[in-house]
């Protein structure tokens, strides 16, 4: 199938199937160069592809997808090192999380005093008084 045909059926724009093609996720497994230039991908190029969404769904770098999809093409990782790489993930995500629900206490907070601010300007001044700033 050409590009635009393989950006529709999965929901990619051409320019992001030429980065991953420039950055070495898709190869000669996945696409081939016609007589005319154009790139003809095939179906491994799907499955390539739905496994790149896959782990970028789930907060891959680059660089994390690269190491991901050559162990998945070269089997080199044992499972116990498989089983680190998704603890160290879950790790990483649970890090991030704290700090999310730490960003959104903030701006919580933020939005209730400036409409406090708005409607009760005492209640306002005595939310900046109680709240304890690190």
């Amino acid at each position: 199938m050409l590009i635009q045909e393989l950006a529709d059926k999965m929901g990619l724009s051409v320019h992001t199937i030429r980065y991953y093609e420039k950055e070495g996720l898709l190869d000669s497994r996945h696409v081939q160069r016609e007589k005319n230039n154009y790139r003809n991908y095939s179906d491994k190029a799907v499955e390539r592809l739905k496994l790149i969404k896959k782990f970028q769904s789930i907060g891959c770098s680059l660089v994390e997808l690269k190491d991901v999809l050559q162990d998945h093409d070269t089997n080199t990782r044992t499972n116990q090192q498989i089983i680190e790489w998704i603890s160290q993930k879950i790790m990483e995500i649970e890090r991030k999380k704290d700090e999310y629900d730490q960003m959104l206490a903030t701006l919580s907070f933020m939005l209730e005093y400036r409409k406090a601010l708005e409607n009760d300007p005492q209640k306002a001044r005595a939310m900046l008084s109680a709240q304890k700033f690190d």
